[in-house]
């Protein structure tokens, strides 16, 4: 299989600090990739939250992620606090990439990069929807 390779963006629009929990370390001592994908999703409600939004509520519609690539570039270890960068882009008629990179607070080390796939839903019809012309509007700010 061929390997994922993504370039990251030169800047990025939001950044929050997460911690690394025992609860995100495996048997192999190291952040688990479940685990990774439960801190980019937490990083993602603060993204949302960062611009006055709920998922479930972004200009009167939903958001799903329709897809997620992942890459890890180091090891992150239990106690260390991940400063997590991201910047929309590649954005559709339904949607963008919410691009992400995860590095380890105290030294810089680059543990991994993400795009997440966001799609706007109408949760009544539960059929995709356009992004709303205010949360881009609300983007730009």
């Amino acid at each position: 299989m061929p390997r994922i390779v993504f370039e990251l963006p030169e800047r990025f629009s939001f950044e929050t600090d997460m911690q690394i929990y025992i609860s995100h370390v495996n048997q192999g001592g190291h952040l688990d990739n479940a685990q990774l994908l439960t801190l980019v999703s937490e990083a993602r409600v603060r993204f949302f939250q960062s611009l006055g939004y709920r998922e479930s509520s972004v200009e009167g519609l939903a958001i799903v992620v329709g897809d997620i690539v992942a890459q890890y570039k180091s090891e992150g270890f239990h106690g260390e606090t991940l400063r997590v960068q991201m910047l929309p882009s590649d954005f559709n008629k339904y949607g963008f990439d919410l691009v992400f990179c995860m590095t380890e607070r105290s030294s810089g080390r680059e543990v991994a990069r993400s795009k997440v796939g966001v799609v706007f839903v109408d949760a009544a019809s539960r059929t995709v929807a356009g992004i709303p012309p205010a949360f881009l509007a609300r983007l730009k700010n």
